[in-house]
């Protein structure tokens, strides 16, 4: 009502300040409430989080409450109206109290741990320029404007002092369009204060990893990776799970013969002096050494069972090849792919026998005689027509083998 009544739209962008500490106040309420209430199966990390996104929603609100003012500033530079000054100073006084006793008589823990976790703004980077200075002279000093000022207070300040400035330029020289600028201004140090909590907050809603203890957090890694027992430390994760509380989770492998409960007791010890709510995966080493039954065989060797079917030359082709060097005889047909008649790729399969264990030797008779015909003259038998064949690569199988006309296996 007061800020309709004098026009003052400096007045107003000040009033949103007001309207930020009320959600403040709301803030705190939240606080409390967390601070009372228990884990639940649904929230089982508790209920921290509502702190911060009550501080993101307020930070957020403020600023779109300064784009606002930015706006309608820019509307009131073309066309400036007139102020009334009856009530702006004295609006001014009242909206100034209100901002000092909510921001320094109640004890608002998640925005004094924003306020000195976030980065600093602009305002108070130059604010602390000037202090330096002042304190360079007065040395008294340095306890109230050193290391850095509370941000809400610089700019409830702030907006108190450009309001004055205002007021004394408008009743000296009724310069109307300062109120304009100091509006603008008020929403620039709005914008500019705001805007690192949010950043900030929103951060921590995305459970990204502080930036501030990345370092402490890789330093503790790798003394639990120098533990007894722990081979590797991997898939962790690190987030702010609330202001002031950092949660993680991390899985460790450890040795065959190590003791499960004192590696996680090592693990949790060393962590937790950081990390308050962790959750510790230990499993161990899954490497087994390989044994003889593990290792493949080709085709089966140790365990052969009574019928094993390997591949044959084909038959057909016998005609085709030349008696001294089992080549085929045609210079136009594909080389052949082994040399004495060793098999290929287009083979046709014989049924083994695994009934005999004691290797025999396998003879072929010059010519082109079916395969049939050369076991009846007993070349497959040990001792008969090996100095009428020629050696081949079946001279080491451990098995009798050979096939009738129908391809039943032969006893």
């Amino acid at each position: 009502m007061w800020c309709s009544s004098t026009n003052s739209i400096a007045l107003t962008a000040y009033t949103y300040l007001t309207i930020f500490d009320l959600f403040s106040l709301v803030t705190c309420l939240i606080s409390y409430w967390v601070m009372m209430k228990k884990p639940s199966p649904v929230y089982s990390f508790g209920f921290e989080r509502f702190e911060v996104l009550a501080v993101f929603a307020s930070t957020v609100l403020a600023q779109l409450g300064a784009l606002f003012i930015l706006k309608e500033s820019v509307e009131r530079f073309l066309e400036q109206p007139e102020i009334h000054t009856g009530r702006l100073l004295v609006g001014t006084f009242v909206a100034l109290f209100f901002n000092l006793f909510t921001m320094l008589s109640i004890k608002n823990k998640p925005f004094a741990y924003v306020s000195e976790a976030a980065s600093t703004s602009w305002l108070q980077e130059h604010v602390a320029d000037l202090s330096r200075s002042i304190c360079g002279i007065i040395p008294g000093l340095s306890s109230i404007f050193l290391p850095r000022m509370n941000p809400f207070v610089l700019i409830d300040i702030a907006g108190a002092l450009a309001l004055c400035i205002t007021y004394m330029l408008i009743e000296i020289n009724n310069y109307f369009a300062v109120d304009t600028a100091s509006a603008i201004a008020i929403a620039l140090m709005t914008f500019g204060t705001m805007y690192p909590m949010s950043v900030y907050s929103g951060k921590v809603l995305l459970q990204t990893t502080p930036p501030h203890v990345i370092g402490q957090l890789d330093k503790l890694l790798r003394e639990v990776s120098t533990l007894d027992g722990v081979l590797e430390v991997r898939n962790e994760h690190f987030w702010t799970l609330g202001f002031g509380t950092l949660a993680g989770s991390v899985h460790v492998r450890i040795r065959r013969d190590a003791n499960e409960q004192m590696v996680l007791a090592h693990v949790t010890n060393r962590l937790y002096t950081l990390v308050s709510t962790l959750t510790v995966q230990i499993f161990k080493d899954d490497w087994i050494r390989p044994t003889l039954s593990s290792v493949p065989i080709a085709n089966n060797i140790l365990n052969l069972s009574d019928h094993h079917i390997i591949p044959m030359p084909s038959l057909k082709a016998a005609d085709n090849l030349n008696p001294v060097t089992s080549t085929p005889a045609k210079p136009s047909s594909p080389p052949p792919e082994f040399s004495f008649n060793t098999p290929g790729k287009n083979v046709s399969p014989v049924i083994l026998l695994n009934t005999q264990t004691k290797p025999y030797g396998l003879g072929f008779n010059h010519g082109s005689a079916p395969y049939n015909s050369v076991l009846s003259q007993g070349l497959g038998i040990p001792g008969m027509g090996a100095a009428q064949g020629f050696r081949t690569g079946f001279a080491n199988v451990p098995s009798r083998y050979g096939t009738n006309a129908r391809g039943q296996p032969r006893p």
